[in-house]
C-alpha cells in the first residue's frame, strides 16, 4: 500500500483548484492589486481594535466573556453540525438537479475543506475548491462545478436579504443614516444583480469576459454550459434549496440567541435573528475576513440602542465569531488532514470515483 501524501498547504490546493491562465504568455495578477486587496482585508481588524480602544470599561467586557455558561455555548457550538449538514445537503441537490451524485462523506470533506480554505483566503475563494473535489472524484466538468458553487451562493444571498430587510424595517428607528443606505443597497443589489444570469441573450452578452477570466479557458462547454447548469436549479429545485437555505440560517440564529442567554443578555429570538442578519450582510463588505472587526463594530452601536451596552455588543460579536466561525476553521482543519483536497489533474480521477461509486 503506497504512502498517502501530505496534505498540502491551502494556498497550494488553492493554485492546484484554480485553472491556469489559459496561455503561456498569460499576465500574472497584478503585484498592487494583491497587495491592495489585502490591505483591505486588514482593515476589520484595525476596526476592532479600535472599537475594543473605545469601549470606556474594558474589564466589563472580558468579564462578560469569562462568566458565559459553558453548557450553553457547548450546545451553540454542537449546533455547527446541523448547519453544515443542511448546507452539504443543499449542495447534493444541487449537484442532483444536473444527475450528479456525490456521496455525502465525501461532500462534508469538500464543504469543510472549503470553509478551511475560505476562512485564509480572501473572499469566497475557498468555494473553487469544491470543483476540485468534483472534478477529481466525478469528472464533473468545470462548469458544472462552478454552476452549483454559484447557485449554492446565490441561495444564501436571496435567503440573507429576506432576514436583512425584516431586521432593517423592525430595527427602523435604529438604523438610520449612512447605516440604512449601506444595508437598503446590499439588499437591493442582491435581489437584482444575479437576476441577469436568467435573461436568454442577455446573459451571454454580459458574461462572457467575466466567465472566460474565471474559467481562464479551461471549462468545458464553456458560458452556455455553465448558464443551462444554473438555470436548471431555477424553478421546482428551489422548492427544495431556498427552505434547506432558511434553515440553516435559522441554525445560526438559534446559536446567537443561546450565545446571548449564555452571556445574561437577553435578547429575544428575533432580537438575534435581524442583529446576525444584518451583521452578515455587513460582513461581506471586502474590508474583513467573516465580517471581523464590522460585526462588532456595528453591535457596539446598536446594543446600547437595545438597552445593552456597547462593550456587551463586542462581546456578543467574538463570541458569536469563535463558536460559529473559529469552530468551523477547526472542523476544516482536521477534515484537511484526514482527507486532504485531491491534486491529480483533471482525468486522474477516475479510480477514485469507481471507488465511491
Amino acid at each position: 500500500m503506497s504512502a498517502e501524501p501530505a496534505p498540502a498547504s491551502p494556498a497550494a490546493a488553492l493554485d492546484a483548484s484554480t485553472p491556469p491562465p489559459a496561455g503561456p504568455d498569460a499576465p500574472p495578477p497584478p503585484p498592487r492589486r494583491s497587495l491592495l486587496k489585502s490591505a483591505l482585508r486588514l482593515l476589520g481588524p484595525v476596526i476592532l481594535v479600535i472599537v475594543i480602544l473605545r469601549i470606556p470599561d474594558r474589564d466589563e467586557m472580558r468579564s462578560a466573556l469569562a462568566s458565559a455558561a459553558l453548557l450553553p455555548i457547548l450546545l451553540a457550538t454542537l449546533l455547527n453540525a446541523a448547519n453544515v449538514y443542511l448546507k452539504v445537503v443543499r449542495w447534493q441537490v444541487l449537484l442532483r438537479t444536473r444527475d450528479i451524485h456525490y456521496p455525502t462523506r465525501r461532500a462534508f470533506s469538500a464543504f469543510l475543506s472549503s470553509v478551511y480554505v475560505g476562512m485564509l483566503t480572501p473572499g469566497r475563494v475557498g468555494d473553487v475548491l469544491r470543483i476540485q473535489y468534483l472534478r477529481h472524484d466525478r469528472g464533473v466538468p468545470y462548469a458544472e462545478g462552478l454552476a452549483s458553487i454559484v447557485m449554492d451562493r446565490l441561495c444564501d444571498l436571496y435567503v440573507l436579504a429576506a432576514f436583512v430587510a425584516f431586521g432593517v424595517v423592525r430595527y427602523s428607528p435604529v438604523i438610520v443614516g449612512e447605516l440604512a443606505y449601506v444595508t437598503w443597497g446590499g439588499v437591493l443589489l442582491i435581489a437584482i444583480a444575479p437576476l441577469f444570469l436568467l435573461v436568454p441573450g442577455l446573459a451571454e452578452k454580459l458574461f462572457r469576459g467575466l466567465y472566460d477570466r474565471l474559467s481562464r479557458g479551461r471549462a468545458e462547454g464553456g458560458l452556455d454550459r455553465f448558464l443551462a447548469a444554473v438555470r436548471a436549479n431555477i424553478g421546482r429545485p428551489l422548492l427544495v434549496t431556498l427552505p434547506l437555505t432558511a434553515l440553516a440560517f435559522v441554525v445560526n440564529y438559534v446559536q446567537g440567541w443561546i450565545i446571548g442567554q449564555a452571556m445574561g443578555i437577553d435578547l429575544g429570538m428575533v432580537d438575534a435573528t435581524c442583529l446576525l442578519a444584518i451583521a452578515s450582510l455587513l460582513g461581506l463588505l471586502p474590508i474583513s475576513v467573516s465580517g471581523v472587526g464590522v460585526r462588532e463594530l456595528f453591535f457596539s452601536l446598536v446594543f446600547p440602542l437595545l438597552g445593552f451596552s456597547a462593550g456587551a455588543g463586542v462581546s456578543f460579536g467574538l463570541l458569536v465569531f469563535a463558536v460559529i466561525y473559529v469552530v468551523n476553521i477547526v472542523a476544516g482543519f482536521v477534515s484537511w488532514q484526514v482527507a486532504p483536497p485531491p491534486t491529480a489533474p483533471t482525468g486522474e480521477g477516475g479510480d477514485t470515483a469507481h471507488r465511491l461509486a
